[in-house]
């Protein structure tokens, strides 16, 4: 009876599937310093319905008065979402959204069918300085929907909710899907959970990550026990889909992000700024970017 129960109780628990670092720095444009977290081409299947994670920062930026950031580019099947910890940028797409997030604001675009779009450094924070760090997360869109009309999401931090955790130990705020009775802004094609949670050293909380779905987490800051596995800053932490529950511990004051999404089980097909489901999928998307069909650069622009 004992060790049925003990089966039983074991079964709930979400293992740890690996531990990864991410990559060398690197500058997308001139305004973000990058480490990219993981990717499609290394764990496209593990981590569906995510297919990237860029972790820009920390960093500090002297004062400028030139515009600094990315220029206009195209994406078309899938959605980016920035989450602004430090600094602020400022977006602008061929569909005529503007938007600007600073600290604890997300930002969420769904190329879908098509869009260009440009990111800079905020003109304000550009003028002063200062430190910088975000996150940006690419998520798939299933096949049916990759073609999708083009929107913007401005998800600001006093729209975003916070649920306090027990004891003092911290709190989640929860961009996207829902923890205890507290649901995220962010509207999604597929079942989504993205939780910003800050823990307290030496206090603990249990997560239901959903039985059969993908889950992972990125260690911001500080150290923290994953299930009872060690992970430390700029670590990415990835889960079986079996089993529900993780439990996390900080060792220190930690900034962990949580991604928790229903698995999209379909073909990916990437190069560059598209992420489509066949190779022939990708050609078009060229062909229709070099014939301006994703979207024309507004000819008055910020």
């Amino acid at each position: 009876m004992k060790s049925a129960l003990k089966r039983a109780v074991k079964d709930t628990t979400k293992n740890v599937r690996s531990i990864h670092h991410g990559s060398d720095a690197h500058w997308v444009g001139d305004g973000f310093p990058v480490h990219t977290v993981f990717s499609y081409q290394d764990l496209g299947t593990e981590l569906t319905p995510f297919l990237l994670l860029d972790h820009a920062g920390p960093a500090d930026f002297g004062p400028t008065s030139e515009e600094r950031g990315v220029g206009w580019h195209p994406h078309r099947g899938f959605e980016t979402v920035t989450i602004a910890y430090q600094g602020e940028v400022d977006h602008e797409d061929s569909g005529g959204n503007r938007g600007s997030i600073r600290p604890g604001d997300v930002q969420w675009m769904t190329a879908g069918s098509g869009v260009l779009h440009k990111e800079i450094h905020g003109r304000d924070y550009a003028r002063r300085g200062g430190p910088f760090e975000m996150l940006q997360l690419w998520v798939n869109l299933p096949a049916k929907s990759k073609m999708t009309s083009p929107r913007y999401q401005e998800l600001l931090d006093r729209d975003i909710p916070a649920a306090r955790l027990p004891g003092d130990a911290g709190s989640v705020r929860v961009i996207a899907g829902e923890f205890e009775g507290a649901k995220g802004p962010a509207r999604t094609f597929t079942p989504i959970n993205l939780f910003d949670l800050r823990l307290h050293a030496r206090h603990r909380v249990r997560l239901d990550l959903r039985e059969g779905w993908t889950a992972a987490l990125f260690v911001l800051k500080g150290k923290v026990s994953v299930n009872g596995e060690a992970a430390n800053e700029g670590e990415l932490v990835v889960f079986e889909r079996e089993g529900g529950e993780a439990a996390i511990e900080a060792a220190s004051d930690a900034t962990v992000f949580v991604m928790n999404g229903k698995p999209i089980d379909e073909p990916i097909a990437g190069y560059g700024p598209f992420v489509m489901n066949t190779q022939e999928q990708i050609r078009q998307a060229f062909v229709d970017y070099q014939s301006g069909r994703l979207g024309r650069i507004p000819s008055t622009t910020h």
